[in-house]
């Protein structure tokens, strides 16, 4: 079921996908409080762009003002290869101010100044160049931490029917790889992308103002280069959405593997996890292979169709100006030729570049999109609207007509009515998946009812904040997660502001502090994950030390004591009783020995209250409980026996 749950949440986040445009600019509600940094990075784009764009209409210059004009005065114009005759206005001589008197030393010192202009403007794009990379990514550095924090946090909101449905590994990709991909274009590809289509339309239009007719030959090809360019690139988009799904499989999948490890060691099934992650991994290499095709096929096409632009421009410029004719009645010369070969360059440069720095974007948008996506996903609980603060708990807790589900029409509780009195220890024993850790996720409202409320103190859990209601309410689960951090550090998780006299008084409360202090460093000794090197029961009782420190009016003990052997219950025991006492209490019970002296017993099946009172009269009864507890009874003594029958061979 929580497979089938997942495969339909990753079919719905592909549905979702957006275009490239809309993701990009979600970037700008992150990018936008840098607007200072980006306006500067603007300024420096317009500007290595126009000097980009000046130089092919300076290097004409030297050939239309400078050269031909030079060669005509020192060798005549029977000696200037054929191409004498053409005006010196053939070109925009903007930066030429030679009369024709002028003698060869100016025509040289001219030059020289033209020379040292272009290369100038060279060294200067490329500095500005450098900068606006280091201010893109200074600014862009910031932009990924803001959103590594704003996943994060949305995450720690969503809620448990979420985490239910999307595998751990999965999450995790998202805030780790699939942000680095977004690393990988925010600075570099991104400005290169903007400033190549700047470029573009720069040089363009540079073309058409020059000369119409010759930059409408000169572009034929751009067309099939932007068709390319686009279609290449849908392509490479969904192949990398592709990628970035089944990185996150993999991930999952080496995930569940690790922390299942000594299952899989138990049961021998080393080689079937090897295959499955084989399998995984699989899917991700092909999805790889084919974004990479898409990808190294769009440079080679537009680096060929670019090969054809300049051949166009040279031939049909060459043709006319060995013919001494004009182009449709512009002027042909070599320097205007030398020019629109240098523009051509400049235009189809940056579209190569464009396909290149394509494949870093397309991952990073797909990478986005995945990030947007959890980002857009709703929690299933927030707090209404005016909701107020919990006062301080007193511990009346009712359930009033509950119902619940987790898939739609399948009922888990259906019409569940109690009622525990402030101090009050109520359990509720029933079978494996009769709905008991349902009406425990409720009562500090992890879920939401689907008929019904659940009230403390009088007051609906739905009217009021979750903090200020959980705040109130400790939980002490089975398996108790313990971090990798200090003994004293986790048994403060309940109360971060605790003192170290109040952390050791609440350990010395739930027995924990004997074994504490024969631990190599005492309560600073640092655990491994999970609370590696401690005992099952070990961990538990540093969860009763969280819970007591913590100090809750109402506490949830959740089968507490069924993975832990009978001495280690009885300790445990001795410890929840002093936590209890005091507290309204909902405990949920596998060992039914365990809850002789509740108030109230609930024996809950298939998502109904069946029977409900105190241990003896539910035994008086003859009824499901006991039945129940008279089974759980015999298998506990069975083992009593044997070792009494061996215990007698033996003497």
């Amino acid at each position: 079921m929580m497979m089938h749950g997942r495969d339909m949440a990753l079919r719905g986040e592909a549905r979702k996908a957006t275009a490239a445009s809309a993701t990009l600019a979600r970037f700008w509600f992150y990018f936008k409080r840098y607007w200072i940094v980006l306006l500067t990075v603007a300024v420096l784009v317009v500007t290595s762009t126009y000097m980009q764009v000046l130089t092919p209409s300076l290097t004409g210059e030297v050939v239309d003002c400078y050269l031909t004009p030079a060669t005509e005065k020192l060798f005549g114009a029977t000696n200037a290869g054929g191409l004498s005759g053409v005006p010196i206005q053939a070109t925009n001589c903007w930066y030429t101010h030679l009369s024709p008197q002028a003698t060869m030393q100016d025509y040289i010192t001219g030059l020289g100044g033209l020379i040292l202009l272009i290369v100038g403007l060279y060294v200067g794009s490329s500095l500005l160049t450098g900068l606006q990379f280091y201010l893109m990514n200074y600014s862009g550095q910031k932009v990924l931490r803001n959103l590594r924090v704003a996943v994060f946090e949305h995450i720690q909101r969503l809620s448990l029917g979420y985490f239910s449905k999307h595998e751990a590994g999965d999450v995790m990709t998202r805030i780790t790889m699939d942000a680095d991909t977004i690393q990988q274009a925010i600075s570099f590809p991104l400005v290169s992308l903007v400033q190549g289509m700047l470029l573009i339309v720069w040089v363009a239009a540079t073309m058409l103002t020059t000369s119409p007719v010759y930059a409408v030959i000169s572009l034929l090809v751009t067309p099939l280069m932007f068709f390319a360019t686009t279609w290449f690139s849908d392509q490479a988009r969904k192949a990398f959405r592709n990628v970035r799904s089944a990185v996150g499989d993999v991930n999952a999948n080496l995930q569940e593997s690790f922390a299942a490890v000594r299952e899989a060691q138990a049961f021998n099934r080393e080689e079937e996890n090897i295959q499955n992650f084989n399998e995984s991994n699989a899917a991700s290499r092909d999805a790889s292979i084919r974004a990479t095709a898409f990808t190294s096929a769009l440079s080679p096409t537009l680096e060929a169709l670019g090969y054809v632009s300049m051949a166009i421009v040279a031939g049909v410029g060459g043709l006319f100006l060995l013919s001494k004719q004009n182009l449709f009645g512009e002027t042909m010369s070599l320097g205007l030729i030398i020019a629109f070969l240098g523009y051509t360059q400049r235009f189809n440069q940056p579209i190569s570049q464009i396909s290149v720095m394509w494949t870093n974007i397309q991952s990073a948008i797909a990478g986005a999109e995945r990030i947007f996506g959890l980002l857009d996903t709703e929690p299933d609980l927030v707090d209404q609207p005016g909701a107020r603060e919990m006062p301080p708990i007193k511990g009346r807790v009712e359930l009033q007509g509950v119902s619940a589900e987790y898939e739609p029409g399948e009922c888990v509780l259906c019409d569940v009515n109690f009622v525990a009195e402030p101090g009050q220890m109520v359990a509720i024993v029933g079978p494996t998946g009769a709905g008991k850790t349902t009406i425990a996720n409720l009562i500090p409202r992890f879920y939401d009812v689907t008929g019904g409320a659940v009230k403390i103190d009088g007051i609906d859990v739905r009217d009021v904040t979750a903090a200020s209601l959980r705040k109130q309410i400790g939980i002490v689960l089975q398996d108790p997660f313990l971090f990798s951090d200090t003994v004293m550090a986790n048994i403060r998780y309940g109360k971060p502001d605790a003192t170290d006299e109040e952390v050791i008084a609440a350990a010395k409360l739930a027995r924990a502090d004997t074994f504490i202090e024969r631990l190599p460093e005492g309560y600073s000794t640092k655990l491994g994950e999970r609370g590696g090197g401690l005992s099952q029961g070990q961990r538990q009782l540093i969860s009763i030390a969280r819970a007591a420190l913590a100090n809750p009016r109402i506490l949830i003990l959740d089968e507490a004591t069924s993975s832990v052997d009978t001495r280690t219950e009885r300790l445990i025991q001795k410890a929840l009783e002093e936590l209890l006492r005091g507290r309204t209490s909902i405990v949920i019970a596998h060992r039914l020995s365990t809850i002789r002296n509740a108030d109230q017993v609930l024996v809950l099946n298939a998502g109904q209250i069946i029977e409900r009172g105190k241990h003896e009269e539910l035994l008086a009864k003859g009824g499901f409980y006991y039945n129940l507890y008279m089974s759980q009874f015999r298998r506990e003594e069975q083992p009593q026996t044997i070792k009494s029958a061996v215990s007698a061979q033996a003497s």
